[in-house]
């Protein structure tokens, strides 16, 4: 084959570590596609810019356009970030006949369907590996891998920052907010972040991985999302003292075909895998029918493991072009949304509540608990030198959201509960 041209969308953390891996692993590449693979075109904010990558200055745009209109370029490789343009640049790109790998998490979240229809349409490849959970290949499993089976659950940390502020947390027992501010200095967390700690950046990964499982478009706004602001160091004192570690988890399940997806924090317990993933590390969970369940661990960010993603998704498409199966292969949601209710979601609880000190408390509490026919695996009554009232623990069994909403509602009323301390979902 004659060589294969790439076109570059950015040249920032990700797309340098393409260009390295690209250029680097040349002769890796050639053995298993059968032809170069050349980076034609590449587009920066400025051309005159000092970069750490020795770069020939004619490959260089600062127009989007120039790669997009250029006949030669047969892949558009985009890793600029952004919605509005960059949709525009894709859009074209697959219209003209141009395969698109991105690493995108925001486009593919919210208009990914539109895209993966245009590149059907154009017999062009749209592949986004790398807009989830970096250098974990978890895409391709669940479109390859889990291809003879039924996906029953997704459960994931697929924020890193968050994860390592949680992680950090739990191992020194400092606070949000100065863990907050490491995560900034370090460059794990943005000066602006609420994409990560309310769980936005972990909602749309949520929304890709529900998409691909269950075979059904799910939207953005389908997905219900809480972040961790206001985890409090007593919330994971608590969990550490019961068996648990909390993890803010993206969980999507199936049953009956009717779905439910969310990224809330997460009471895990310690004898669950996931429970262990620390740092800026990414886990991702997956239930099958037929293989029951499974793992998948690794670096969710960074140069090099997101800009592998990039580069094997880059090597499919070539292989694809070998083969002239390009639009061809790929998941199709072809189920319809079936959301579930508040009935028909159903988990364990952890509730810690500030209570009056004094006798009945407690009977008045658990009657509220069974007036709504939630059952209690456990409930805990444990001094707290630095509160005054009483705090009682409670862990119910599997009780539906509705039912919890009801009780949340009575226990507003109960003159005998001075607070709702904290509300948590239990896994493991």
């Amino acid at each position: 084959m004659k060589p294969v041209k790439v076109g570059l969308l950015g040249l920032g953390t990700v797309g340098t570590g393409v260009v390295r891996i690209v250029e680097g692993h040349q002769e890796d590449l050639q053995s298993q596609v059968g032809s170069a693979i050349v980076i034609e075109k590449i587009l920066v904010q400025n051309k005159s810019k000092q970069r750490a990558l020795s770069i020939d200055p004619s490959k260089l745009t600062e127009d989007a356009w120039d790669i997009i209109r250029d006949p030669e370029i047969d892949v558009v490789v985009e890793v600029m970030g952004g919605i509005g343009d960059t949709k525009a640049y894709i859009i074209e790109a697959l219209t003209r006949g141009k395969h698109v790998v991105t690493a995108n998490k925001d486009l593919m979240a919210l208009h990914g369907p539109e895209i993966i229809a245009t590149a059907k349409a154009n017999k062009c490849d749209v592949l986004y590996e790398a807009s989830v959970a970096g250098g974990i290949p978890i895409i391709r499993t669940l479109i390859e891998g889990f291809s003879s089976d039924r996906i029953t659950k997704i459960m994931g940390i697929v924020n890193g920052t968050t994860n390592y502020m949680l992680s950090k947390m739990s191992q020194e027992g400092a606070s949000y907010e100065s863990i907050l501010k490491e995560a900034q200095q370090l460059g794990y967390a943005e000066a602006d972040p609420t994409s990560d700690v309310e769980g936005l950046d972990a909602a749309r990964k949520m929304t890709i991985l529900s998409t691909l499982g269950f075979r059904a478009n799910v939207a953005l706004e389908d997905v219900d999302v809480k972040g961790i602001s206001s985890v409090s160091q007593e919330d994971i004192a608590y969990a550490k003292r019961l068996g648990y570690e909390v993890k803010l988890l993206g969980i999507a399940e199936r049953q009956d075909d009717y779905i439910s997806v969310s990224v809330q924090p997460t009471m895990v317990k310690l004898s669950h895998p996931i429970a262990a993933v620390n740092g800026v590390f990414n886990a991702v969970y997956v239930y099958g029918e037929a293989v029951g369940e499974t793992m998948f661990y690794g670096a969710g960010a960074g140069e090099l493991p997101t800009a592998t993603s990039v580069v094997a998704d880059l090597v499919a498409v070539v292989k694809n072009l070998k083969l002239g199966v390009n639009g061809l292969q790929g998941a199709t949601a072809y189920k319809e949304k079936k959301l579930k209710t508040d009935e028909q979601i159903c988990s364990k609880n952890f509730l810690l509540l500030h209570v009056a000190d004094r006798a009945g408390v407690l009977a008045r509490i658990t009657q509220v608990f069974a007036e709504h026919e939630v059952s209690l695996e456990s409930v805990l009554q444990q001094p707290n030198p630095n509160n005054p009232e009483a705090e009682i623990i409670v862990i119910t069994h599997d009780a539906s959201k509705a039912s919890m909403k009801k009780v949340l509602q009575a226990f507003e009323s109960l003159d005998v509960i001075r607070q709702v301390k904290s509300v948590y979902r239990v896994e493991g």
